[in-house]
């Protein structure tokens, strides 16, 4: 879609884990050291797709069965301990805690950091995920060295994105139209979502996945924050 439709857009929220921030990097070689400490077959990153698949069940059901909302960190927690239990490992409550604390020191892709500073000079920066609050403005405030205007969690809702609330908590929250935002993420879910409910949408395409097969289609698709700034600042 030409640029020239998207003038109405003042606003970028973003999703937060695996977009901005690199799991892999900061998740997977904990994991391979705790692996290798008890001779598993399993490597490190297998481990870890194993982990967010599961982490991504757990919040599907949080959202569905609608028993309470567990919050981001406790439903990574309970797919840890499920991907142990598949692989047939145990584990000692101080190993899960180290393991869980690896979200707390995540670090961005170079291309976020550098897109995201051209971009803050036209739109307003929100981070909109799916993470506890507290974590979320953790990360945005120490370890992504970008001004956000907004650091907002699905946690204000109770649902976990892509819900439509988590979308209308934002758009009312920033009191902004929808027509006037863009959601922007490496998961098609989330874009698919926030189209869903009357955003604009930016998928970048980090991980060469296709995209959902539905109507509500992106906007722009793009590899990585360089090529959205070049796109939404031309």
């Amino acid at each position: 879609m030409s640029t020239s439709t998207l003038t109405k857009i003042n606003t970028l929220t973003f999703d937060v884990f695996g977009t901005i921030l690199d799991l892999s990097s900061g998740i997977v070689p904990t994991v391979e050291n705790f692996l290798e400490n008890r001779q598993a077959k399993i490597s490190g990153a297998q481990f870890w797709q194993l982990w967010r698949s599961r982490q991504r069940i757990e919040q599907y059901q949080d959202t569905i069965v609608m028993l309470g909302h567990s919050g981001y960190l406790e439903v990574a927690r309970r797919a840890l301990l499920y991907t142990l239990r598949q692989q047939q490992l145990t584990v000692e409550p101080e190993e899960t805690l180290k393991l869980m604390r690896t979200f707390e020191q995540l670090k961005p892709f170079d291309d976020a950091v550098l897109g995201l500073n051209r971009l803050a000079k036209r739109f307003q920066l929100v981070a909109l995920s799916n993470g506890n609050t507290s974590l979320v403005e953790h990360l945005v405030s120490n370890n992504i060295p970008v001004h956000f205007e907004a650091a907002l969690s699905a946690d204000a809702v109770g649902r976990f994105k892509p819900h439509p609330s988590v979308y209308r908590y934002a758009a009312k929250t920033l009191n902004r139209e929808p027509d006037q935002i863009m959601m922007v993420a490496s998961h098609a879910f989330d874009v698919m979502g926030a189209r869903a409910c009357g955003f604009r949408g930016a998928y970048i395409q980090r991980y060469e996945l296709p995209y959902e097969e539905s109507s509500l289609r992106p906007d722009l698709t793009v590899s990585n924050f360089i090529e959205l700034a070049d796109e939404l600042l031309q």
